[in-house]
């Protein structure tokens, strides 16, 4: 008696994609980043806001005169409760948005690339316009990210994610 086997077609395992793994990385430290700060600002929504930050500036000794951080104190103090919740609510579900972008890259499915370069190209505009504005560093260094995640996930886009194919 002959067996007979059946193949099935098995997809090989992803290449190395070393500029991806960064990717990675950046976007589940940013997520981890954004939940932290979540976290902490809405256990902060009910606290006394002005002497926190008064005590903050004397653990940093800032001098009480400094004008930055005396404007700075002047908007802390305006700050209300239901402002912080709302800030916590939006930080907390944007840091979600960075880790599932991640994990959905660590799996290599081709809707993570689609919202990586999704999110990097709509970020781009606000950005230029920013540093139109006020030219800072920092926006500089976020603008160039966002463009390289964008354009290394365009360009390997069919090498690097999986993809559904019905035959």
């Amino acid at each position: 008696m002959q067996m007979l086997m059946q193949t099935t077609p098995t997809e090989a395992p992803p290449k190395r994609a070393p500029t991806l793994y960064g990717i990675i990385v950046f976007k589940l430290l940013k997520g981890a980043l954004f939940l932290t700060l979540a976290i902490t600002v809405y256990t902060l929504s009910d606290n006394d806001l002005p002497r926190e930050f008064a005590r903050l500036m004397r653990w940093l000794k800032v001098h009480p005169g400094n004008q930055f951080f005396s404007m700075l104190a002047t908007r802390v103090g305006q700050l209300t409760e239901a402002n912080m919740l709302w800030a916590a609510a939006g930080t907390f579900f944007y840091s979600l948005f960075s880790l599932v972008e991640g994990v959905g890259l660590i799996f290599r499915v081709s809707w993570a690339g689609w919202l990586a370069i999704g999110e990097s190209v709509f970020f781009i505009p606000i950005e230029l316009y920013d540093l139109l504005r006020n030219f800072s560093w920092t926006i500089f260094g976020v603008l160039a990210i966002n463009i390289i995640i964008a354009v290394y996930l365009l360009r390997n886009r069919d090498r690097l994610f999986r993809h559904h194919r019905h035959h």
